[in-house]
């Protein structure tokens, strides 16, 4: 794969993951969606169809990684790093544009909450806050996860055929959504730096009334943990298998 094509296929598989992750947040949390109050279960499946699309759409550019940390394994278990910023890159910028897009999509409900009596906080539609605010807790449970997601990630890959029957991309949707119910309550389950960052960026530039704090002082764990557990997962997996 060239560089221009992974660069391009990264972008819009992340793009369109962090749409779908992103838009049923929104939708799942805004006054004036239809879909408010939905729960937690409905956004652990949406973020799993954002992964299924994104995925399937950037496949055949780039192998439809849209995670650094899952990148970061699979060169820890290749040894091959000369298209990893090249991935990186492409993620970030996928993602910041999916926020933008998920924002259009909600562009009311966000001009009405900021109308509100109260207006909700919007961060937690575009990057992750923890439930207990504990660094080091948070850090490990970003670690663990992210391992939970690469590990089995890089197995599938020795299953023959899954991968070119497209079989593994819709078996790590449905990983990405029983770690969102398994494991995603202590932090929002980032277990993807570019997933969390991008849109905290876009979450700071955007012209969101009352849209309250970016948080930016705890925006290094969900890029740390994951990329830790993204390297782990794959020592661990070069280690055992």
């Amino acid at each position: 794969m060239s560089n221009g094509d992974v660069f391009v296929g990264e972008i819009i598989g992340t793009a369109i993951l962090i749409l779908f992750g992103a838009g049923v947040v929104a939708a799942v949390v805004l006054n004036h969606s239809k879909a408010k109050d939905a729960g937690w279960a409905v956004i652990t499946f949406g973020w799993g169809f954002g992964v299924l699309a994104g995925a399937y759409t950037a496949a055949p550019l780039s192998g439809g990684h849209l995670n650094p940390a899952v990148t970061v394994g699979i060169a820890f278990d290749t040894g091959d790093w000369d298209q990893v910023p090249v991935y990186i890159a492409g993620q970030m910028v996928g993602a910041f544009l999916g926020a933008i897009l998920c924002w259009l999509v909600y562009f009311a409900q966000f001009q009405a909450n900021a109308e509100e009596e109260t207006a909700q906080p919007t961060l937690g539609i575009f990057s992750t806050t923890p439930a207990i605010r504990n660094p080091v807790a948070n850090l490990v449970t970003e670690i663990i996860a992210t391992m939970a997601l690469v590990l089995p990630i890089l197995a599938f890959g020795l299953t023959e055929g899954l991968g070119q029957s497209g079989t593994a991309i819709l078996i790590v949707s449905f990983l990405v959504v029983g770690i969102g119910l398994s494991l995603g309550g202590p932090t929002g389950y980032a277990i993807n730096p570019a997933r969390d960052l991008g849109p905290r960026i876009a979450h700071a530039l955007l012209p969101i009334p009352n849209k309250g704090t970016s948080d930016w002082s705890y925006a290094w764990i969900p890029v740390a943990g994951p990329l830790i557990g993204g390297a782990l997962a794959g020592i661990v997996f070069t280690a055992a298998f």
